[in-house]
């Protein structure tokens, strides 16, 4: 499974929580009875990750998000940020531009023109915040 796919799967499974607010093992459970959705180690990586810093990623967003507030972003479009965000902050094999453009492409799949615009501008507003912060003034 290549990391995209793997990304891709994580992305319905953190979706469909949103929607349903389901027991995410009762949401393995179903994705592995209709098999479109592949569920491995990985992927629950990344899944229970983005749970699990939910409300912290939901605060980095916000704070980003200049035109909407986390209550009037899509779930489309909260699941894509969180992941993105996700592995940012957390995944030490994903470079944040990666996460970036790997999330980008999941949104133009996805979501509309516009909020690929959206997702971009939020994503692209952090990634300048987080390399001033590691880059120390000289």
């Amino acid at each position: 499974m290549t990391r995209r796919e793997i990304r891709d799967s994580a992305f319905k499974l953190v979706f469909e929580q949103l929607l349903r607010d389901d027991d995410i093992n009762e949401l393995y459970e179903i994705a592995e009875e209709i098999d479109e959705i592949t569920v491995n180690d990985e992927v629950k990586k990344i899944v229970e990750g983005t749970l699990t810093h939910a409300e912290e990623l939901d605060s980095i967003i916000a704070k980003y998000s200049k035109s909407r507030s986390i209550s009037r972003i899509s779930k489309l479009n909260l699941a894509i940020l969180r992941i993105a965000m996700y592995e940012s902050l957390y995944d030490d094999n994903t470079p944040m531009n990666a996460a970036i453009s790997e999330a980008i492409k999941l949104s133009m799949m996805y979501t509309y023109q516009e909020d690929t615009a959206f997702i971009n501008g939020v994503l692209g507003a952090f990634s300048r915040d987080t390399r001033k912060e590691e880059t120390p003034d000289a």
